[in-house]
């Protein structure tokens, strides 16, 4: 098992106006997550986010703490969350056993020593997509399936934007320092996510896009509202979203993409909408 990480630096609203395709997606794509029996990190300096992946095959993956966090254990001053978006799969959270099917939730407090993830079936391995926060107390580690998640649907098919929200690690359903996370899918023949956009400079966000069929992708939009920027988004990959750009999205089909935020308040509808027929 190896452990890679990287440090993201934050970067202001008049520094990416002049970057060109390569500098954006180097600034803010992460594409090299679910890589097998590898721990995967990126730890940004907005909001001191992490974002990552263990895909445990051939032997169990031990979360192990990274220099740029200066702590005896990943989680001694952190809280996480996990999603399973792979094959059945276990997190052991200090000996006690969370068993994970395709789309639960685990949502592990602070002071947290020994996480380890492991796959109940190496032909079809766990993908576990993690998202990490600073954390100023301690909360019980608490799993969330998909039935269990506050469900809530927005959009219709006519404006193409049609889908469910499956809140999971958030407030009323889990309680947390600053992290939250769940799920957005989209229905058949709806490809639009967030639109309306918006922004929220209270908080950062990252989201991770999945379910992109073979050969298809989807275009993701950030940047100010009066001056927008898109990357090009495979399966399998995640975009930074710092807290005064907008965060949409559109595929060439449908898909699911799973948020993460973190930042000063924990009140998912806290946000400064864009009006669409003024975005630039």
């Amino acid at each position: 098992m190896k452990t890679h990480y990287e440090t993201r630096y934050a970067s202001s609203p008049k520094a990416v106006k002049a970057y060109d395709t390569k500098e954006l997606r180097d600034e803010f794509l992460i594409d090299n997550l679910m890589t097998e029996d590898q721990l995967v990190l990126v730890y940004t300096h907005y909001d001191r986010y992490v974002a990552g992946s263990a895909v445990p095959v051939d032997a169990p993956i031990t979360l192990e703490t990274i220099d740029p966090l200066k702590a005896s254990y990943f989680l001694e001053r952190r809280e996480m969350g996990i999603i399973n978006v792979g094959g059945d799969g276990t997190v052991e959270v200090d000996g006690e056993i969370f068993e994970l099917t395709l789309k639960d939730a685990l949502y592990i407090g602070r002071g947290i020593e020994n996480v380890i993830f492991k796959s109940l079936d190496k032909s079809n391995p766990a993908k576990f997509y993690i998202n990490s926060a600073p954390a100023h107390k301690t909360f019980p580690t608490k799993k969330v399936s998909k039935a269990d998640a506050n469900k809530i649907e927005l959009g219709s098919l006519e404006t193409a934007n049609h889908r469910t929200v499956n809140q999971q690690i958030i407030g009323g359903i889990v309680d947390t320092c600053q992290l939250q996370m769940g799920m957005t899918e989209l229905k058949t023949g709806s490809v639009w996510n967030t639109m309306p956009a918006h922004v929220h400079d209270r908080r950062m966000e990252v989201y991770y896009y999945l379910d992109i069929m073979e050969g298809q992708s989807v275009c993701h939009f950030m940047g100010e509202p009066q001056e927008t920027r898109h990357i090009w988004m495979q399966n399998h990959q995640a975009v930074i979203s710092p807290p005064w750009s907008i965060h949409s999205g559109s595929g060439t089909s449908n898909y699911t993409f799973i948020w993460g935020m973190a930042g000063e308040n924990l009140d998912y509808g806290d946000m400064d909408v864009a009006k669409i027929n003024e975005l630039r």
